[in-house]
């Protein structure tokens, strides 16, 4: 596996989100991670480098709806759809039959 993952809520929040704590920092992460969602036909639609913070948010438009990724130079990425939260579960079920791929389950209640 190069990647693994959680599907968590975001801390003292409701919406889930997907917060990928391993392997984001390789290379290949981009080119791995939209080819895992093909199915949902994923196009990035504005790219913002956040030098400040020393990340990258991209929005993403796709046949299920808009989603953001965002990306920092210490190899954690989250992908965000507060207002779309179907979307979220369709990505992680998405990337939970990918390969690359592993889904490390978490207690909901640490987020609180």
């Amino acid at each position: 596996m190069k990647y693994k993952y959680h599907l968590r809520p975001g801390y003292k929040a409701q919406e889930l989100l997907i917060d990928i704590f391993s392997g984001a920092e390789n290379e290949d992460f981009f080119p791995d991670f939209f080819d895992s969602i093909a199915a949902i036909n994923p196009e990035v639609d504005t790219i913002s480098d956040l030098w400040i913070n020393d990340e990258y948010l991209l929005d993403v438009k796709s046949d299920i709806g808009s989603f953001s990724i965002s990306k920092d130079i210490w190899g954690f990425a989250f992908i965000m759809a507060d207002e779309n939260q179907e979307c979220i579960i369709r990505i992680d079920l998405l990337l939970s039959e990918n390969k690359n791929f592993q889904k490390i389950e978490v207690d909901f209640e640490n987020y609180k």
